[in-house]
Order: structure tokens, then sequence, then C-alpha cells
């Protein structure tokens, strides 16, 4: 995975494991680091298989070879939903872990731009294992060769701060006059960059604490914009992926399987949403495929990406011939196709090229997003500096210029100043200008395959309203679920710190709430 600074992957890659002790240079682990976190918030580890269709962003009939699908449509567990559930605390745990190496040989050599950077990938780490299970090993965690092999979870409510705390000092340690950062794929070592990097993710962290600490919410926010955050679309973190090297993006990789591309649509919420406000992003990512199951399957052909003529799917439907038979349902379009080519579900918008494409970029964190949040604080009183409507328009803007970014179509700076001046954020109420503001946050992490953030900040702002789901054998009493179950690993290498942790939750179910989830 290479990156926005059009670095070669390959290049830097070099295996850690094979450098001889005495020339070693640990910036070499930093493009592991970054692919292992990339993999992370991508394709079957989870997010494309759970929180893509959670949240409505995307939606399946999940019959025939796709029925994995039904853990994210319909909350129904597959034959390897145990293994689905784990992948995110293995991976966060194992970047985590090359992290903690690459850090401790940095200090053994003063490198300690180098450890400060490496702190900001910890906590962005961590921070999403966090999101998606709750109480986490993190004061004690890595600490195996310290003799540490059973850490402690800490609560939310304690490990939020010491995130913040340990970023904030990550940060202001990065200084010119320290080492350079090499092997840097994300940002080519500019330490500029890095500070705009962590002070926007602790913007981030720090909204979600909204409604269970919005004093220590406001005052973060408040040094993340004093520190300075992304200020445009250049800024954001945006990993490029090298298919050629083998790091492709791995949700284009599901994407590409014939039955993924067949069964995979956009959701009727999302293409309703986009059409009712005569988005531009939707003739770049949705299209019709031609009639027919073979054109269905092949990614390849292209299709009708006429803004007027995508049909989203609704959630919840199967093809089994039952009362869920989604030619049941009311306004279903007809199958494509004829004779022994037909597609049933060949009317409905699937994804475009862009994101079959192995080379595709994951966002990491963009800059839309990050104005859209500073919206959002403005809204419920925050002192930072703009309006909300400024920064509504600044995100929205942010959004047409990232869409761009996958390397397919984009939107032009008049279609999205045309967009943008007919939907003003409605500052008619607080209630209002918040679901306008979250609603665009769900669109544009969604539409930049940024599932589990979709997921997230819908937990935390309540936008959109979405209809839960209710079908039959579901793992979530018909809820959309609002955690993932700890892995059932962790019940044989840590029971008693598990057992503690599930306890101070409330138990360890699908839908109980983390603790900054009060909405």
């Amino acid at each position: 995975m290479a990156s926005a600074c059009d670095s070669d992957f390959e290049d830097i890659n070099t295996d850690p494991n094979r450098a001889d002790g005495g020339v070693f240079d640990p910036n070499l682990i930093l493009p592991t680091v970054s692919y292992n976190y990339g993999n992370m918030m991508t394709g079957y580890t989870g997010a494309i298989l759970f929180q893509s269709m959670w949240v409505q962003v995307m939606a399946s009939t999940t019959t025939g070879g796709a029925n994995y699908y039904s853990n994210a449509d319909k909350y129904v567990a597959s034959v390897n939903t145990n293994s689905y559930i784990q992948s995110v605390w293995n991976d966060g745990y194992s970047a985590a872990s090359r992290v903690f190496q690459m850090q401790n040989l940095a200090m053994e050599k003063g490198l300690t731009n180098l450890n400060a950077v490496g702190e900001i990938w910890k906590v962005l780490c961590l921070s999403f294992v966090s999101d998606v299970y709750g109480d986490i090993p993190y004061s004690e965690a890595l600490m195996a060769e310290s003799g540490i092999t059973q850490p402690s979870y800490d609560a939310q409510e304690d490990l939020y701060p010491m995130m913040l705390a340990d970023l904030e000092a990550a940060i202001l340690s990065l200084s010119a006059s320290n080492d350079p950062i090499r092997n840097d794929v994300l940002y080519g070592g500019d330490l500029d960059q890095w500070k705009k990097f962590g002070y926007s993710l602790m913007l981030r962290i720090a909204m979600r604490l909204v409604d269970v600490d919005p004093a220590m919410a406001q005052t973060y926010v408040q040094k993340a914009v004093t520190g300075g955050v992304f200020s445009s679309a250049a800024d954001e973190a945006v990993l490029v992926s090298d298919q050629a090297n083998g790091y492709s993006n791995s949700s284009a990789n599901a994407l590409n399987v014939a039955d993924d591309v067949y069964e995979v649509r956009w959701s009727k919420v999302l293409i309703d949403y986009l059409q009712s406000n005569n988005d531009p992003r939707l003739s770049v990512i949705a299209e019709i495929p031609p009639a027919g199951l073979a054109a269905n399957r092949n990614g390849s052909v292209e299709g009708n990406n006429d803004p007027d003529d995508q049909i989203g799917m609704p959630n919840g439907y199967d093809l089994k011939g039952g009362d869920t038979d989604i030619t049941n349902e009311p306004n279903y379009p007809g199958p494509t196709g004829s004779g022994g080519d037909v597609a049933p579900i060949g009317g409905y918008s699937r994804p475009t090229a862009i994101y079959r494409d192995r080379n595709a970029p994951v966002f990491i964190l963009t800059y839309a997003e990050i104005q859209l949040l500073l919206a959002d604080a403005k809204v419920r009183g925050f002192s930072v500096p703009l309006s909300a409507a400024q920064y509504y328009e600044n995100g929205v803007m942010g959004a047409m210029t990232t869409i761009g970014k996958f390397g397919g179509e984009s939107v032009s700076s008049s279609d999205a100043q045309a967009y943008i001046a007919a939907n003003p954020l409605d500052m008619g109420s607080t209630e209002s200008a918040l679901k306008m503001i979250n609603e665009q946050i769900w669109a544009t992490t969604g539409l930049l395959a940024n599932f589990v953030e979709s997921w997230n900040n819908w937990k935390r702002s309540g936008y959109p309203e979405l209809t839960p789901v209710n079908y039959t054998g579901n793992f979530s009493q018909g809820q959309i679920p609002r955690r993932q179950v700890y892995p059932a690993s962790e019940s044989t290498t840590n029971p008693g710190s598990l057992a503690d942790a599930v306890s101070r939750m409330g138990g360890d179910t699908w839908i109980i709430k983390v603790w900054w989830d009060q909405d």
C-alpha cells in the first residue's frame, strides 16, 4: 500500500525480520503498520461483512455463494461468523504490537519523532478496536515481555482520557530538530502533516464523548483546533493500494468475487438519500448492470450510471421464496435478462468499478469528516472559530473532492458548488442541523467505504434514523448491532480480565452499548 505522496511501497516495505541488528532501522516497520491498519478497516476483516449493511449503506439478499452477508444485512450468523468476529481484535493488536516493537527500537536509537508517530498509530489502532468491542486492554497491553500475559481491560471511561492524553503528548513531542521520519507511506516524513493528522484524530476521538463527557469533549476539540487540524483535502490520511506488489485494497478483493459482484448492492436508504438531494456523487458511485445474470456477475462490465435510473435495494430481503423474498417487496423493479440468463436482483444499483479497483485508496480520515464534525461541535455550542454553516459547506466540498481520489469519475467544482447552494445547512433548530450534518457524515464515510466509521458516527449521533431488520434467527433481537462480541479466544487466553469487562459492561451481546454510545 502506497500513499498519496506517491511513494513506492515495494521499495520501502523491507522486511524488518531479515535486517541485521547492527544496521536495522526501525523506520522500516512503518509501511507494515500502515498496511495492517488499512487492512483492518476494510474487506472481510469485518467492515464489509458487518457494518456496511448494519448501517444500511449497502444491502444484499445474501442468497447463494454470498450467504456470508447474512451477518450484515440480516444480523444472522453464517458459518464463519466466529472467525469474522475476531478479525478486528486480532488485526488491531497485531498492528499495535508492530508499533510497540518499532517504538522500543526507536527509543533505543533516540528516534523520538518515530516514537511519537508510533504513538499516533497505536492510538489510532486501539481506538478502532475499542469502538468495535468496548472495553479493551490498553494500559497493560503489549507487555508480555514484561510478564503481563493476561492484561486487564480498561473501561472506556478510563481508556478515552488515556488515549487523548497519549495522543497529545505524542503530537507535542514532534520536532523538526529531531530525527527525520523515513519509509513513511502516509505523509512522506512531513512532520507538519503528522501533526495535522494527530490533531484531526484527536478531534474525532473527542467528539465520541459529546454525550458522556461534554466538558472533556470540548476541551480536546479546542486543543485540536488550536493545534491545527486538516485544512484541505490535500491533508487527509489516504493510503493508496499497490496491487502489483501484493498490497491490494481488501474491500476491492471482496467485491471482485463473482458472488459479491452480484449480491452486494447499494441500499435503498442510501440511494434515496442521494437522489432526494440531487447529489452529484451518485453517478460516480452507482450503476445498474446490463441485463442478465452473466453481466450482473461480471464486475468488468460497465453499467448505467444515470442518477435518475438508480434503485437502492431494501435491507432484510432474500431470494428464498417466502414472505421475505425480495420479489414480494412492493417496489420490486423486476428481474433483468431472459431465458436462462435472468438476474432477479439485476434492477438494483451496485457499486461502480471504482470499488472493485484493487489499487483503490483506503480513506483513514478525511478533511470532509473533520469539517463536518466541527459543524456538529459548533451546533452543540463548542467554541470553534467558524460558523456551523461554513464548516458544513467546507465538509461537503471536501467530500465532493475526495470521491475523485478513487481514480474514476469525479464531481466538478461547478456541480459541487450548485449542490451546496441548493442544500445549505438547516439551522432552524439544533436537531435539524445535527440531523443534516450527521446524515452527510454517514453518506460521505459510507461512499468512501469507511463503513465502521459510518456505523460509529451513527451510534454517536443517532443519524440517519434507521429502521432495523428483524429477520428470523437474528443474533441481535431485531436491533441494529451496537458492537461486536468479544472473540471466543479471549475466554481461554485471558478469562479473568474478560469476565471483569463483561460484568462491567453489562454483558457480551451485540446490542450492549459501549460507554460513549448514548444515543
